[in-house]
């Protein structure tokens, strides 16, 4: 007598191979396209503090921001709101990033090269005349030609 120990013809066999690989490589195309969507991210929401020394300096801290920003997308003016608004001083945050000495300077606590929170601003306004409470200090993200204002704040007079 003669025993047959094959379970699956090699046919069937061929067609589940196929079947299963074609399977597997649908998953791993779906799962990877997801990944290379161009997805926009939501522009950062950023909240500053503004502290006015005796000095004439004005410390501009990040209280609260919702994701790490690169000072190289981030843009900062000085801006006099007396009469017709105009843009006094900007530059870009690189630009200022650690420096010491300078009318405005950015300070980089975790040193992380991003903007985050417990990273401040100081600002000269006893050298820039922004202390008499008519200039608002800005921050935009983005490139030249979508830009958005991550925060505008007023820069407070000093206490006499």
């Amino acid at each position: 007598m003669q025993r047959d120990d094959d379970a699956v013809s090699p046919v069937i066999a061929t067609v589940l191979l196929l079947a299963i690989t074609v399977l597997l490589t649908s998953m791993v195309f779906i799962m990877m396209s997801t990944t290379l969507d161009n997805t926009e991210k939501a522009n950062p929401k950023v909240s500053i503090s503004v502290r006015a020394l005796s000095n004439g300096y004005h410390v501009l801290t990040v209280t609260s921001i919702d994701q790490p920003i690169d000072p190289l997308r981030v843009n900062w003016s000085i801006n006099n709101i007396s009469g017709q608004s105009t843009v006094d001083y900007q530059g870009v945050v690189e630009e200022i990033y650690g420096t010491v000495g300078t009318n405005v300077s950015f300070h980089d606590r975790d040193a992380g090269w991003s903007i985050t929170k417990g990273d401040y601003f100081v600002i000269n306004c006893g050298n820039l005349d922004c202390n008499q409470g008519f200039h608002t200090f800005k921050l935009t993200h983005g490139s030249q030609n979508d830009k958005v204002v991550l925060k505008e704040i007023k820069i407070p007079a000093l206490d006499a």
